[in-house]
């Protein structure tokens, strides 16, 4: 074969390829127009995918067609450029996310980052910083799995949780309908609707220990507010009204911004004058609020509210007493 008709007959089958992963069910006629070839030429370019291992069925029906089908090997894999990019970043993201997976991760993004062209292995490489972070907590993915099925049948799980705040309590089993999981700083939280409490309760996957067989089934619910993210933020700034902290007031700093906003967190932060910053934040009590303020070793003027006010009058004793004065 010239060495143009085979670059050509290439090229095709990539087109073809990726065809048949964009969607599901193809009429062989909607190929054969796609590529600009005959019908027959789409046959024989099926073939040819199978002889490399892709597992494409025949469909049966008026049009007839062809499908991708899941196969027992792995082939060659084909992926668009955007693709390309979102898959290696996702590894990146896995090395870090304490699922048990970090060594197979990295060696798959290795891989995927040696054959991507060098425009695109740039964006990686600025998006791997962007996505390092603190160290992860060690899950099995076998656990990982097990929930993730559960969640996707809808079955209730029971399983045993350690509490480090009460490590000897013995507790029985935990009853729980299974919603979503996700991951936070490098740990990975169940978050479920606990039908004895009749509220929705948020676990540490590592401190999990499942006991089998899974519950009955049950009818899922959406968190509160529609967004898992922000449901989970808000409970852990200890808000039940939305991802606010529950606690939030306005002090004036004697310090510049330059010096404020690199620790200010997700408060806001606003030149009040000239070597003096205006502060919002918040926190999720008021005594805890206040002892955040003082970190920045200076002195402050509380604009309010008045719980502020009494917060600091409050920790200013216990100083006192604690110094024996």
């Amino acid at each position: 074969m010239p060495i143009a008709s085979s670059t050509a007959t290439s090229g095709r089958l990539l087109s073809l390829l990726s065809l048949l992963q964009a969607r599901r069910d193809w009429p062989g006629a909607l190929l054969a127009g796609r590529l600009g070839v005959s019908e027959r030429t789409v046959r024989r370019d099926v073939d040819r995918l199978r002889e490399l291992g892709y597992p494409v069925q025949a469909v049966k029906g008026p049009d007839g067609g062809y499908r991708l089908e899941g196969g027992s090997r792995m082939p060659p894999l084909l992926f668009d450029e955007e693709q390309a990019v979102a898959l290696a970043v996702a590894l990146r993201i896995a090395v870090g996310t304490g699922a048990g997976i970090e060594e197979a991760a990295a060696r798959a993004l290795a891989t995927v980052r040696q054959v991507l062209p060098a425009r695109l292995r740039q964006r990686v490489d600025v998006l791997e910083i962007a996505a390092a972070g603190g160290a992860a907590t060690q899950v099995d993915p076998g656990l990982l799995l097990a929930l993730s099925s559960a969640i996707r049948a809808t079955e209730e799980i029971r399983f045993d949780y350690e509490s480090p705040a009460r490590p000897a309590e013995v507790r029985p089993p935990r009853r729980v309908r299974p919603h979503h999981l996700v991951v936070r700083s490098g740990r990975w939280y169940l978050i479920g609707w606990d039908a004895a409490r009749e509220d929705w309760r948020t676990y540490r996957v590592d401190r999990m220990r499942l006991r089998i067989p899974n519950g009955p089934r049950f009818t899922p619910r959406d968190v509160p507010g529609g967004d898992v993210a922000a449901f989970l933020s808000a409970r852990f700034k200890g808000s039940d009204a939305g991802d606010r902290w529950p606690c939030r007031g306005e002090v004036v700093l004697d310090r510049p911004v330059a010096d404020v906003a690199p620790f200010a967190g997700d408060g806001v932060v606003a030149e009040a004058a000239p070597g003096r910053t205006r502060l919002l934040a918040g926190s999720w009590s008021w005594a805890a609020l206040a002892a955040g303020l003082l970190r920045f070793d200076c002195e402050i003027d509380v604009v309010g509210p008045p719980e502020l006010r009494a917060a600091f009058a409050e920790l200013a004793g216990r100083a006192v007493r604690s110094s024996g004065g």
